[in-house]
């Protein structure tokens, strides 16, 4: 009777601890919870994995598919928890299935739209009127120099003025005069051949100011100027690298403004001479720069280069990068997937490297919720194909235009393992 009772105790026991872990499984302490989802989850219990091949990234038939029923498990997340993951998305999209390859450059400005401003002559800086990341037009005034040598052009041009001007009053006087055999013909000739003198060094005299930074326009307005020359800008475009400060002294060939115009750079990468002559002028690229993580922008090949660099043994290209927004900066580091050889195969669905997490022996993406409920995203068992750069082509499980979790996927499937008890079942 004693052994009887002593082993129904234990059963007891037993049966509470197996109760335990059962529910262990079914909510985590932390505050993320798995939950099956839509009938397939009812009818299939736990089993909401669904296996894919990994060679392939083709599914199995198996009911509990995505495709078949639906998003097979939800990944519920606490509101103080959801905080900490800083989870972003990114809409799946389609993308051409042509070979590519990945280059490794970095941004430049657009020559095209790019100036550099200094004085024309040795002088000092007397006033700065914009600084680094201003906005500018072309012609608007980015400094004042001032410089000696500009106050003598500016006083010989005076002085060929007024030689042209008593020159020409002269012809004036004397050929009436000449014509009524007043005066000899050789004096209206002397006249004649002093004006042509006296307008040859006014000309002169014009171009030595032009030469030394006075606009053509300006050069017969500002003889009262003195020796102040104001310097503007060639284009319009952002002031990017400013070297001018009042009252300094600068050479001929010091460098004051950089000016580019930087809603187009370049970006230019360097491709093996293998992949270079595959390469084709016109060709759409995409851009990823680690300063911006998440973020992918399109290019365009407009050049490839003609000569392999001996060391190296590579050939740069050049990809024209829209930047309407502004985000980009001349001189950041970028790699590129530019598509090699025919462009005609049909696109594929891609996205980011970082939203596909391997959970088992199957790759999935994190989706939200329909709805919008906040910390709630959906597990969804996709088939992996090939990388493309910083993205990979997805084969099933996912439409072009599909939201995906990119920031903060590899915590979810943290979570994900933790609440299901690090991802395994244990029979008891």
């Amino acid at each position: 009777m004693i052994n009887t009772h002593i082993n129904d105790t234990w059963a007891s026991v037993f049966a509470l601890l197996a109760l335990s872990g059962a529910c262990a499984r079914e909510h985590d302490h932390d505050g993320a919870h798995v939950e099956p989802r839509g009938e397939a989850a009812g009818e299939h219990g736990h089993d909401s994995h669904p296996r894919a091949t990994e060679s392939t990234g083709e599914h199995r038939d198996h009911p509990d598919h995505p495709a078949a029923s639906g998003d097979a498990e939800l990944v519920r997340v606490a509101p103080e928890m959801l905080r900490d993951l800083r989870v972003t998305t990114i809409m799946a999209e389609g993308r051409a299935a042509g070979d590519g390859v990945v280059l490794l450059g970095a941004l430049r400005v657009n020559d095209d739209a790019y100036a550099e401003v200094a004085s024309a002559i040795p002088a000092r800086i007397r006033s700065v009127a914009v600084g680094v990341g201003h906005k500018v037009r072309a012609g608007q005034a980015l400094a004042e120099v001032e410089s000696a040598e500009v106050g003598r052009a500016r006083a010989d041009l005076l002085h060929a003025g007024a030689r042209a001007d008593l020159a020409r009053a002269a012809v004036d006087r004397k050929r009436p005069l000449a014509a009524d055999k007043v005066v000899a013909p050789r004096e209206l000739q002397e006249a004649e051949a002093e004006l042509r003198a006296a307008d040859a060094a006014l000309q002169a005299a014009r171009s030595s100011l032009v030469s030394f930074g006075v606009p053509i326009a300006e050069v017969d307005k500002t003889a009262e100027a003195g020796g102040t020359v104001t310097l503007r800008a060639p284009i319009d475009g952002t002031v990017i690298e400013r070297r001018a400060v009042r009252g300094a002294h600068v050479d001929a060939e010091h460098t004051l403004f950089r000016v580019a115009d930087e809603r187009r750079l370049w970006l230019v990468v360097q491709a093996f001479e293998r992949d270079a002559v595959r390469i084709h002028a016109g060709s759409s690229a995409r851009v990823s720069f680690p300063a911006l993580p998440g973020a992918t922008f399109e290019g365009t090949v407009t050049n490839v280069g003609r000569e392999v660099e001996t060391i190296s043994r590579t050939i740069p290209v050049r990809i024209d990068v829209a930047n309407e927004a502004g985000s980009l900066r001349a001189g950041m580091s970028a790699s590129a997937w530019v598509p090699i050889g025919d462009e005609a195969a049909p696109p594929v669905v891609a996205v980011p490297l970082r939203a596909l997490q391997r959970v088992n022996r199957s790759w999935v993406v994190f989706t939200p919720r329909a709805g919008g409920e906040a910390g709630v995203y959906a597990v969804r068992t996709v088939g992996r194909g090939r990388e493309l750069g910083t993205e990979v082509e997805i084969v099933s499980g996912l439409a072009p235009g599909d939201e995906v979790v990119v920031e903060g996927a590899f915590l979810l499937k943290a979570e994900l393992e933790k609440a299901a008890g690090g991802g395994e079942e244990h029979p008891h």
